[in-house]
C-alpha cells in the first residue's frame, strides 16, 4: 500500500487516524496467523501539544518534565512522555478511544507479511529514532514519515518512544511496544515487547490510541 492510498480520518480529539481493515496477519516472532476485526489507530503518537489540550480541559496531572503547564521549548510536536499507563488510559477515554491491544498495535505496525520493521526486513537507522541514530532524545512524531511508515501509513512505530498497550489490566506489569530513542534496532522490531509497571513514568514511554469506530 502506498501513502497515496491511505485514508486519513480525524477522531474526537482532532488527531488523524488510519483505518486498519479486518483480516489475517502474521503475529509475533513465530509469525502466527491471527485474525483481527477492523479498527482505527492514531497515525502518530500523542504529542506534548495534544496532551496539553487534555490537561487544560480536564485538570489531569501534567507530565513531570513540564513546568507549571509549560511544555519544554521546541518539544510541542514530540511524543508526550512521563505519562503512566493510568493517565494514558484516561486520555484515551476522554478522546472516545482506548489503548491498543498488542495484536492491534502489531498489525498496524507490521502489515500482513510479517516484516521485522514497519518499512521492511532490513533495519535502516535513517527511518527511525533508535540508539543507532544517535539523536539521544525524542524527535518530532512526523520526522520519519512517510519513509518510516508502516504498510498502512501509520508513523513512528519503530523507536522514538515505547507505547503503552491496553488489554487486560495488571497492576504489576503492562506491555510496551515500539522501542525508543536509546535502545537499539532489536527493541524496535514490530514484534518486540517490554513489560513495566503501569505506574512507571520516564523519558522513554508514550502512547497512541485506537477506536473500533471513528469517534465523533
Amino acid at each position: 500500500m502506498s501513502t497515496e492510498d491511505i485514508s486519513i480520518y480525524y477522531g474526537k480529539d482532532g488527531r488523524p487516524m488510519v483505518f486498519i481493515p479486518a483480516g489475517e496477519f502474521l503475529f509475533g516472532p513465530d509469525r502466527e496467523k491471527v485474525q483481527t476485526e477492523a479498527y482505527y489507530i492514531d497515525r502518530f503518537p500523542v504529542t506534548n501539544a495534544e496532551y496539553k489540550k487534555f490537561v487544560d480541559q480536564t485538570g489531569h496531572i501534567e507530565p513531570d518534565h513540564w513546568r507549571r503547564g509549560v511544555i519544554p521549548e521546541g518539544k510541542e510536536d514530540h511524543p508526550v512522555v512521563h505519562v503512566r499507563w493510568e493517565s494514558a488510559n484516561v486520555y484515551a477515554e476522554w478522546a472516545g478511544k482506548r489503548l491498543p491491544t498488542e495484536i492491534e498495535w502489531e498489525k498496524a505496525a507490521r502489515g500482513t507479511d510479517g516484516r521485522q520493521w514497519p518499512w521492511g526486513n532490513m533495519f535502516d537507522k535513517y527511518k527511525c529514532n533508535t540508539g543507532e541514530s544517535e539523536i539521544l532524545t525524542t524527535s518530532p512524531v512526523s520526522k520519519y514519515s512517510p519513509k518510516g511508515d508502516s504498510p498502512y501509513g501509520v508513523a513512528d512505530m519503530a523507536g522514538n518512544v515505547f507505547e503503552w498497550m491496553g488489554g487486560k489490566y495488571s497492576p504489576i506489569r503492562m506491555p510496551l511496544r515500539g522501542g525508543n530513542w536509546l535502545d537499539g534496532a532489536e527493541q524496535a522490531r514490530t514484534h518486540a515487547r517490554r513489560m513495566h509497571t503501569p505506574h512507571r513514568r520516564n523519558d522513554f514511554i508514550g502512547f497512541r490510541c485506537v477506536a473500533d469506530t471513528l469517534p465523533k
